[in-house]
């Protein structure tokens, strides 16, 4: 259950081509459910460019399907689409994360790194032109982590009209980004460039730890 979120505050959309990452205290999940249509506001009005998809932060939630390229089809079921088509989004859209040599391969082969890319094939392959990261890196390793962060980076940047919001705690994962955002109890606190939003952030943990040193 997301707690009730506000949209008394606006989130600038990342242009094309453009990452986006929400560094939060508390609150960001509940945005991105707000904005994937999950739960409604308590206050304002929302508008977001359809499509768009929703990547959770545990894989196991959202790849279900035996094999890589069977899951990534999954959700192309609803649109009703040519078998050659379906073959197409697939093939386009695991070259983007880098998993199409994985087609044929059993999910349960996998590492969650790579589950993760193939959950955001399968965005991709729905033609989404916004994808709502909540933390996808949070149960991962370091090399999975790299994998995901340049994953997502290929695939705004693969043909200009993706673009990707991006829920992280990791400070780490910032300089990936075009732009930040930081909340705190679902209200932005600042926006801007990642240099700006980076030294906020450390500047309020130098503060917090201050306390315990005095």
């Amino acid at each position: 259950m997301l707690p009730p979120c506000p949209a008394r505050a606006a989130l600038d959309a990342p242009r094309p081509q453009r990452l986006r990452q929400v560094h939060a205290a508390q609150g960001s999940s509940s945005e991105l459910g707000v904005l994937a249509g999950f739960q409604n506001p308590t206050a304002g009005t929302v508008y977001i460019n359809r499509p768009c998809s929703y990547v959770f932060q545990n894989p196991d939630h959202q790849v279900v399907m035996p094999t890589v390229g069977s899951d990534v089809a999954f959700g192309l079921g609803k649109l009703k689409l040519p078998l050659d088509e379906v073959r197409l989004r697939v093939s386009k859209s695991l070259d983007a994360v880098g998993m199409l040599s994985y087609s044929q391969r059993p999910i349960q082969t996998l590492s969650g790194g790579q589950k993760q890319r193939v959950a955001i094939a399968g965005a991709l392959a729905e033609a989404s032109k916004v994808l709502l990261l909540d933390e996808l890196t949070t149960f991962l390793d370091e090399h999975d982590q790299i994998g995901v962060i340049n994953a997502v980076r290929d695939s705004v940047a693969a043909d200009g009209e993706v673009a990707a919001l991006w829920v992280t705690h990791r400070l780490e994962e910032l300089k990936y980004a075009d732009g930040a955002i930081y909340m705190e109890d679902g209200q932005i606190i600042i926006q801007g460039d990642v240099s700006t939003i980076s030294k906020f952030i450390k500047k309020k943990q130098a503060r917090y730890f201050g306390h315990f040193e005095l």
